[in-house]
């Protein structure tokens, strides 16, 4: 399969966004791609200031905006992730998510509401409940967006419930409490490229880590965008400018190679672990 993680600047106006989509899922096509996967709030752009996040909303889509029936149309026979700001109305109220969707001229193939709110986020979203891996023509997937894989738990169910590869869509800043001259120096930096080695190592799966680019409001964007084997190692990536990080990888061989002789999902100790809400007492 070959992969391609998308690092790119995405902003408030849809059809620019729309149109950049196609151009990158056109040159994609024409470099081989089979699924690509491109950033976090690539319809709409990400919050523009985390400690005031209502000042410059996103634009939101509902589930069958004909702008995302666009892209599935214009993915065709590829596998596209996408990230967007949705619309729902749960019990009448108007909620807005942080949504990731997967398609292919088929149509839709997979859905993810983020889970984990960072700083600002719970202000102006509401939070998604589940993380499930899905099947695309290429295999089981899964999707996680940004803060998601701070957390070591969301990648693991999705490795539970058979994904052997992740779309990992990020919206990802620098350190807006910390920030350092340069971006390589920048704590969050660090962050983001190790969560992206340790959840494919810990999960023996192949990962694919987008990233938005630039700046928008007062949040500049890391970039970073890479594939990652299932060992932790490093295929391909890009740094702080927009780019694809394209590699080819034989998704079941290498999972199955890694998991020979120590299959970390096979050797899990489930019953020996604390679980949420355990009285620690």
């Amino acid at each position: 399969m070959r992969i391609g993680a998308v690092a790119a600047h995405f902003g408030r106006d849809l059809d620019r966004a729309l149109a950049k989509v196609r151009a990158i899922i056109d040159s994609a096509r024409a470099d081989g791609v089979e699924l690509l996967v491109l950033p976090d709030a690539t319809l709409g752009g990400y919050l523009t200031d985390l400690r005031d996040p209502r000042a410059d909303l996103p634009p939101t889509l509902a589930q069958d905006d004909p702008r995302l029936a666009e892209v599935a149309a214009a993915a065709g026979d590829m596998v596209v992730c996408l990230g967007y700001t949705e619309s729902a109305e749960v019990d009448g109220e108007q909620l807005r998510h942080n949504a990731a969707l997967c398609v292919s001229g088929d149509g839709v193939l997979g859905r993810h509401r983020k889970v984990h709110q960072p700083l600002g986020e719970s202000l102006v979203y509401a939070p998604g409940d589940r993380f499930e891996a899905f099947d695309t023509p290429l295999g089981r997937l899964g999707m996680l967006i940004d803060y998601d894989k701070t957390f070591p738990e969301s990648a693991r169910s999705l490795a539970l419930d058979g994904a052997h590869v992740v779309a990992c869509l990020s919206a990802w800043p620098a350190s807006v409490t910390d920030r350092a001259s340069r971006l390589p120096q920048d704590r969050q930096s660090r962050l983001f490229d190790l969560y992206d080695s340790a959840r494919a190592a810990e999960n023996q799966v192949v990962w694919a880590s987008s990233n938005q680019t630039g700046v928008l409001g007062g949040l500049r964007f890391l970039g970073q965008a890479k594939v990652v084997g299932p060992g932790g190692d490093v295929l391909a990536r890009t740094w702080s400018k927009g780019g694809i990080a394209v590699a080819d990888v034989d998704v079941e061989h290498e999972v199955a190679r890694s998991r020979r002789v120590l299959h970390h999902l096979d050797e899990l100790r489930p019953d020996s672990y604390v679980t949420t809400g355990r009285d620690p007492s």
